[in-house]
């Protein structure tokens, strides 16, 4: 069956005609997961398969066939990242070995949602260990149950993350869509460094519980889909909303849109990155969109800075703090899991060292635990920073009329180093997360032909309408998605 590109009109067009089924596109996803994920390229994307996913679709099929059709993902298959709790007889261990075993009790909301729209949970993704919240020095994709995750375009460049897995299973054909969480930046960074959509929401619109934190201040859970209507149709799925985002694709959407861009902090790390990005400017001219131009976000510079006489930005001291908390909030929720607190699991990764920290440490962890209660001081000083500067973004945005900002999303994948870490330049991230507004990321164009780089969509909290509107009709006059090729290395180029 050909699966490359397939989008979800066209794979319902093919259930509601009879000519496909849901259980034969699991299976053939099934069967190019094993040839591309787990052989040939190796692309390590996928932990684990559902082993009942065969049986779920052919539930559905019998659905449709007496009439019944939930919605448009009837018959989908969605993979979803190792951090969203599923109460099957698959694994949620943030890709760790320590919660490997340990069952889950019931569903995360936004499964429970996924199931309750028809989608086939095909399988579980990797993901930099504990959505990247263990060491600075990590590897993007790495994690000690699934190993390195491999990027699709060019093996040896990084997947991005935290939610690699998810972009490269998307990106892959492996899937129609995946669930990916984001705390700053890694549902942007694997999505643009894989080629695919990624729409970050507005946090506290998709359901955090069951999920595996770092910081419930900025948390959020969102889609990757290989198109702006796919990511829509998801993300209609799992937001607590009640919108069918999809009403709002617009290929005429740019018309008289007023957008800034927000060049400064996010331009001029890579030249790469910056032809891309001055390229997609000009589309959004095209379109009849009014681009206001050097738009400097309120106070970004203060969230950039270290806070008070720290050596840390008051995000990390919030997230450090929250992490503490959660994490041992989370494990409540986990009775049958061994590890009952952070000090649990630093005394897990020590004893199991060769296992779990063979190229990077956990000092984040060890940051963390040194934390105390969420009434600490620090804490409260820190996060009311964050919270002025969420409030003065908010109200620039609705004084001056923006129905959004634009930047590039990152830099061009860059080369897997497991013993020194990430080597990325730049992102765009940062404002939204600390503010805890949506993002849209969409492709933008590729370096060299090889590496995507993708443009972000960001607006004020509960936008999602607008930025999907947006980014669907940048996406309509600049078609710049390309399948991967899984060349091995740009090391051979002339």
């Amino acid at each position: 069956m050909e699966l490359e590109e397939a989008t979800l009109d066209q794979l319902s067009a093919r259930m509601a005609s009879g000519e496909l089924t849901a259980r034969a596109l699991a299976e053939a996803y099934l069967e190019r997961i094993e040839a591309i994920d787990r052989n040939g390229p190796a692309l390590r994307s996928v932990l684990e398969v559902n082993p009942d996913a065969r049986e779920i679709a052919d539930a559905l099929d019998r659905e449709r066939t007496q009439g019944h059709v939930r919605g448009p993902l009837h018959g989908m298959p969605v993979m979803v990242k190792d951090n969203i709790d599923t109460a099957d007889r698959m694994q949620t261990t943030a890709g760790s070995l320590a919660l490997l075993g340990a069952k889950v009790e019931r569903d995360a909301p936004v499964v429970a949602k996924l199931r309750a729209a028809g989608a086939v949970l095909l399988g579980k993704t990797n993901l930099s260990e504990w959505a990247n919240f263990r060491s600075s020095r990590s590897s993007s994709g790495w994690s000690g149950r699934g190993r390195q995750t491999r990027n699709p375009y060019v093996l040896d460049r990084s997947p991005g993350g935290s939610s690699s897995g998810s972009g490269v299973s998307v990106s892959a054909n492996l899937c129609l869509a995946a669930l990916g969480t984001e705390t700053d930046g890694s549902i942007m960074s694997p999505s643009s460094n894989n080629g695919v959509v990624g729409i970050k929401p507005t946090v506290g619109l998709t359901s955090r519980q069951g999920v595996i934190p770092i910081s419930h201040t900025q948390d959020t859970v969102g889609p990757h889909a290989r198109t702006v209507a796919d990511a829509a149709a998801v993300l209609s799925a799992i937001a607590e909303s009640g919108i069918d985002y999809r009403d709002y694709l617009d290929a005429g959407g740019l018309r008289d849109a007023r957008i800034g861009v927000a060049r400064k902090f996010h331009t001029g790390y890579s030249e790469h990155t910056d032809r891309v990005f001055e390229q997609a400017v000009e589309v959004l001219k095209r379109c009849g969109a009014d681009v206001v131009d050097e738009v400097q976000i309120p106070g970004q510079k203060a969230i950039r800075d270290n806070f008070e006489d720290t050596e840390l930005r008051a995000e990390r001291i919030v997230m450090e703090f929250e992490f503490k908390a959660g994490i041992e909030a989370y494990l409540d929720s986990r009775p049958f899991a061994t590890v009952r607190c952070l000090a649990d699991l630093i005394r897990f990764n020590e004893e199991r060292a060769q296992e779990e920290m063979p190229y990077f440490r956990q000092e984040l962890w060890e940051a963390a635990e040194k934390r105390g209660s969420l009434t600490d001081a620090l804490y409260q000083r820190a996060l009311e920073h964050n919270l002025q500067f969420a409030r003065g973004f908010e109200a620039f945005l609705k004084d001056q009329r923006f129905d959004a900002l634009i930047a590039p999303t990152n830099s061009p994948a860059w080369t897997i180093d497991l013993f020194d870490g990430d080597k990325f330049l730049g992102s765009s991230s940062s404002a939204a997360a600390v503010g805890g507004f949506p993002l849209v990321t969409v492709p933008a164009g590729l370096v060299s032909g090889l590496l995507p780089i993708g443009l972000t969509f960001m607006g004020p909290p509960r936008s999602e309408a607008t930025l999907i509107k947006l980014a669907y009709a940048f996406e309509q006059a600049q078609p710049a998605r390309r399948a991967p090729r899984f060349v091995p290395t740009t090391l051979d180029l002339p």
